[in-house]
C-alpha cells in the first residue's frame, strides 16, 4: 500500500475553514485517496496485465508502421511530424496562457478590495446592495476578459490544433477557478471573523488539481519524484501515440478527401469503420493522459492528497453514472456552481439539461477554435443523444447491467469512430476543396464537397436469399 492509501486522517473540510459553514452549505469532504486505476494496477495482477496488453498493442502498431515505411518507402514515420505540426506556434500559445494567468492573479487583489468594501459598508444596507451589484459585474467582467481575448485571438488567426486545445482548456479552467473562489467568499463578506483566502492559498488553488475551493487540502508529507517522472513519461508517450495514430490511420484515409469532385459511399463507410479502433484507443489514451497521469503528476508535485479524479466509469450500465464518474473534477464544479443553484428554481430535469448544455457549449468552443470551424458533432453526440439516453439507461441499466454495459461500450466505439472520421473529413475538405462564395465558419464544407455517390449500377441483394 502507498503512503496515501494508508492514511485515515479526517478530512480538512471537517477540521479547517469549513467549520464556519452551516450544515446546509457543508460540501463533500476532501480526504487522502489514490486514483482508482492506481489502486487497481497495484492491487490486481489482472488489471496490471490489461495495462501491459494496451502498451503492447501500441508497441506493435508502432513496429508495424516503422517496418512497413522502412521497407516500402525507405524512411521511418513514427508520428513526430504530427507532434511538430500540432504544437506549432507554441510561443503564441504560451503568451495567451500567460495573459490568462495574469488576469487570474489580478483577481486576488480585486477580491481583497471588494471584501474590504463589503465589510466597511456592513451598516449601510443600501450602499451594500449597490456594492454587491458592482462586485457581481466585476466578476463577470473578469471572466469575460479571460474568455474574450483568447477567443478573439484564435478566431482572428488559427493556431495549431494541440496548442489551441491547451489554450482554450486553460482559459475555461481559470474561469472556473476564480468563480469557485468568489462563490466560496460570499459568506465571508458578511462576517469579518471568517478571513478571506490568503494569497498563498489562492495561488495553490490555481494550480491544484481541483476546481472546488478550500482554504486547505489534505497534503502528503513529501514529493515522490519517481512517481512524478513516471506520470510525465506516460503523458509524453500518449501524446506520441496519438500523433502516431493520426499519421497511421487518419492521414491515409482522409488527407486526400476533397481533392476529387466525387467519392464512392463505400469508400467513405469503409474509412469510417477503419477509424473506430484508433478512435477508441485515442479516447482511452486521452482519458488516461489527462485525468490520471497529468493530474496525478501535478497532485504529487503539489503534495495534493486527494487523487480521486474519476471513478470506475468503464463498469457502469447507466449514462448518468458515466457522466458523473468520468471526470469528478469538472463534475463537482458543475454540480456546485450550476446544478445546485439552478435546480431549486427550475427543477432537476431542466437543471440537468442546463448543465449538459453548458458543458457541451464549452467543448464545442474548444473544438471550433482548435480546428478553425464549427461542426457540432460532439455536441450532438453527448448534448442530444447522451441526454436522451439518460432516462432510458437509468431504467434498463438497473435490470440488465451487463447488457447495458456492453451497449454503452458499443456506443463508445461507434461515437469515437464518428468523431475520428467526421472532423478529419471536414478539416481536409476545407483544405482540399476549391474555395467558393458560400464558404463559412459555421457551414460544413464536407456536406457539399466532394459529392458522395453510390457505386455505378449498385443494387441491393438480400443476404438471406439462399436460392439465388
Amino acid at each position: 500500500m502507498t503512503e496515501l492509501r494508508k492514511r485515515t486522517k479526517p478530512s480538512v473540510d471537517q477540521t479547517g475553514s469549513e467549520k464556519h459553514a452551516t450544515k446546509e452549505n457543508k460540501k463533500p469532504a476532501f480526504t487522502h485517496r489514490e486514483s482508482t486505476l492506481t489502486v487497481l494496477i497495484e492491487d490486481s495482477l489482472h488489471i496490471r496485465a490489461i495495462y501491459h496488453i494496451f502498451v503492447a498493442i501500441l508497441i506493435m502498431l508502432l513496429i508495424d508502421t516503422v517496418v512497413y515505411d522502412f521497407i516500402e518507402r525507405g524512411k521511418i514515420n513514427i508520428g513526430l511530424n504530427a507532434i511538430k505540426y500540432g504544437f506549432g506556434e507554441i510561443s503564441r500559445g504560451i503568451k495567451l496562457w500567460l495573459y490568462d494567468l495574469s488576469v487570474a492573479l489580478a483577481f486576488y487583489p480585486a477580491l481583497k478590495f471588494y471584501g474590504a468594501g463589503a465589510i466597511s459598508l456592513k451598516k449601510s444596507p443600501g450602499l451594500r446592495r449597490i456594492w454587491s451589484v458592482l462586485g457581481l459585474f466585476g466578476l463577470i467582467g473578469i471572466e469575460i476578459l479571460l474568455i474574450a481575448v483568447p477567443i478573439w485571438d484564435l478566431g482572428r488567426e488559427h493556431l495549431a490544433v494541440a496548442s489551441s486545445v491547451a489554450v482554450t482548456c486553460e482559459m475555461f479552467r481559470y474561469v472556473m477557478k476564480i468563480h469557485a473562489v468568489a462563490v466560496s467568499c460570499i459568506p465571508r463578506f458578511s462576517d469579518e471573523k471568517i478571513p478571506l483566502p490568503t494569497f498563498k492559498s489562492y495561488l495553490y488553488f490555481l494550480f491544484a488539481p481541483t476546481l472546488v475551493y478550500r482554504d486547505e487540502y489534505p497534503r502528503t508529507k513529501k514529493i515522490r519524484w519517481g512517481i512524478v517522472l513516471f506520470h510525465i513519461l506516460e503523458v509524453l508517450a500518449i501524446i506520441f501515440y496519438n500523433s502516431f495514430l493520426w499519421e497511421r490511420f487518419i492521414l491515409p484515409y482522409w488527407s486526400d478527401y476533397g481533392k476529387q469532385p466525387k467519392v464512392e459511399a463505400g469508400t467513405v463507410v469503409r474509412s469510417m469503420f477503419a477509424c473506430v479502433l484508433p478512435g477508441v484507443i485515442s479516447f482511452l489514451g486521452g482519458f488516461y493522459c489527462l485525468l490520471h497521469a497529468w493530474l496525478n503528476a501535478f497532485a504529487e508535485l503539489l503534495r495534493f492528497g486527494d487523487r480521486l479524479f474519476y471513478e470506475d466509469w468503464w463498469t457502469t450500465s447507466r449514462f448518468s453514472n458515466y457522466y458523473r464518474a468520468w471526470n469528478l473534477v469538472v463534475y463537482s464544479w458543475l454540480r456546485d456552481h450550476i446544478y445546485k443553484p439552478v435546480a431549486p428554481a427550475t427543477g432537476t430535469m431542466l437543471a440537468t439539461f442546463i448543465v449538459f448544455f453548458a458543458s457541451s457549449v464549452a467543448h464545442e468552443v474548444v473544438l471550433a477554435l482548435s480546428f478553425g470551424f464549427f461542426y457540432p458533432v460532439l455536441l450532438i453526440e453527448f448534448g442530444v443523444f447522451g441526454v436522451l439516453l439518460l432516462p432510458l439507461t437509468d431504467a434498463i441499466g438497473r435490470r440488465f447491467p451487463h447488457t447495458l454495459n456492453l451497449l454503452m461500450w458499443v456506443s463508445f466505439f461507434f461515437g469515437n469512430g464518428l468523431l475520428w472520421s467526421l472532423y478529419p473529413m471536414e478539416y481536409f475538405a476545407r483544405q482540399n476543396c476549391p474555395p467558393t462564395e458560400n464558404d463559412s465558419f459555421f457551414v460544413p464544407k464536407s456536406w457539399s464537397c466532394p459529392e458522395i455517390q453510390l457505386k455505378a449500377n449498385w443494387t441491393f441483394q438480400n443476404p438471406f436469399d439462399i436460392l439465388h
